[in-house]
């Protein structure tokens, strides 16, 4: 599978205020997420362990979707939720907070962004290291073997440009669907009913820090291939995430503080070191000094 990422990263951004028809396809099929967040990369409950225990908790948020009466579910907040066994199901992800970024060639607006994303360099800040989700180094494989659109498709449709060179699929290994995906990426909140209020708030984009630490807690808790939640390792990690205090968190509050309207050109946005660098995150290394890993046709890829 070769990629060329340059300049791109639409698979990390919300871009869909730059095109002219925008893909919703995160909305079809029975299920559609409460939130708005585009592209949310689901993480296993070993990758969301690693992340709250080195601090980085408050980059985590949880996604629920609304389901419609033929498909299981629990009504909370007058909502009909996807549920496995009448306990809520959902993924965690990395949040998204706007930032000034110029994909595609285009001027730079203000889109949301993977908390991860250097908006200048369009390059992932934990790429090839351990931290790297196993979704995004996979990624677009697992489009690939299910026969499904990739991002980089849509950017070659709605921007011109070759983006993915070899749609060679490179196996399902990872994929994680069905019964055994249970405890391991898709997580069931155990008690419904303390969920009322959050599903309206997460409708509104409003969850608390307070919300979204309860989520990432029961992924912590949960066992692989079982609804068994441990109550000890879920309050451990709540706690944790209740007292993250990262540089990705401390970025997100003056990223939203500086962002204008969704979409809207970014005239005089502050420096991405100074909001991210300055606090701790990890510098990336710009596309010419990766030039060694360079396909033979010139593209590069940012996955594996």
């Amino acid at each position: 599978m070769k990629l060329n990422c340059e300049g791109c990263a639409g698979c990390c951004i919300d871009w869909r205020p730059l095109a002219e028809a925008p893909s919703e396809h995160e909305r079809r099929g029975p299920g559609e997420p409460l939130d708005d967040a585009y592209n949310l990369v689901p993480l296993t409950r070993d990758e969301v362990a690693r992340f709250v225990e080195r601090g980085f908790g408050d980059a985590l948020t949880p996604r629920l979707w609304r389901v419609d009466r033929e498909t299981p579910g629990v009504v909370v907040d007058g909502v009909r939720i996807a549920a496995v066994d009448g306990r809520p199901a959902f993924f965690v992800g990395f949040r998204k907070p706007p930032k000034p970024v110029g994909p595609f060639e285009t001027e730079r607006h203000w889109l949301r962004s993977c908390v991860f994303l250097d908006p200048e360099t369009l390059q992932c800040r934990i790429h090839g290291t351990d931290s790297y989700p196993d979704e995004c180094a996979a990624y677009p494989s697992h489009n690939l073997d299910l026969g499904v659109e990739t991002e980089c498709e849509r950017v070659e449709a709605e921007h011109g440009g070759n983006r993915l060179l070899d749609d060679a699929p490179e196996g399902s290994a990872g994929l994680l669907l069905g019964p055994q995906a249970i405890g391991a990426k898709v997580f069931a909140y155990p008690d419904p009913d303390e969920l009322a209020g959050t599903v309206d708030r997460m409708r509104r984009d409003a969850l608390t820090a307070t919300d979204r630490a309860a989520f990432v807690g029961v992924a912590v808790g949960s066992s692989p291939g079982s609804l068994s939640v441990n109550e000890d390792r879920t309050a451990a990690a709540t706690a944790e995430v209740l007292d993250a205090d990262s540089w990705v968190g401390r970025a997100i509050d003056e990223w939203v503080d500086a962002a204008g309207t969704e979409g809207s050109l970014a005239t005089d946005p502050p420096n991405a070191d100074a909001v991210e660098v300055a606090r701790g995150a990890p510098e990336t290394p710009g596309w010419d000094a990766v030039a060694g890993e360079r396909h033979p046709d010139g593209s590069l890829g940012e996955n594996g």
